[in-house]
């Protein structure tokens, strides 16, 4: 299994969807993972995982706000049937 770590300024839709469908309600403590990356950094993460991919998302008060704006983002696409009026078209109208 391949293993990626994203920072949350690089995360793609199809990550942020994962991210909010395992965590709908936000990650809590016990789902941080630490690690030391390549240069001796401890960097801590929560993970997602794809048939193929681990993906380790660094965590940051910007990734938690990410996920909550891209779940309302969601939210509202599911309303916006609800804005419109429905109307009758005629295929009789001048263009004049």
């Amino acid at each position: 299994m391949k293993r990626v770590i994203v920072d949350y300024s690089k995360l793609t839709t199809d990550i942020l969807d994962l991210l909010v469908e395992k965590y709908p309600d936000g990650y809590d403590h016990s789902d941080i993972i630490s690690f030391k990356n390549s240069k001796g950094e401890t960097v801590k993460a929560v993970e997602v995982r794809t048939d193929d991919t681990l993906f380790l998302v660094k965590i940051s008060s910007q990734l938690q706000q990410t996920m909550e704006d891209y779940d309302s983002d969601d939210d509202d696409d599911d309303d916006r049937d609800d804005e419109f009026d429905e109307i009758e078209v005629s295929d009789n109208f001048d263009n004049d």
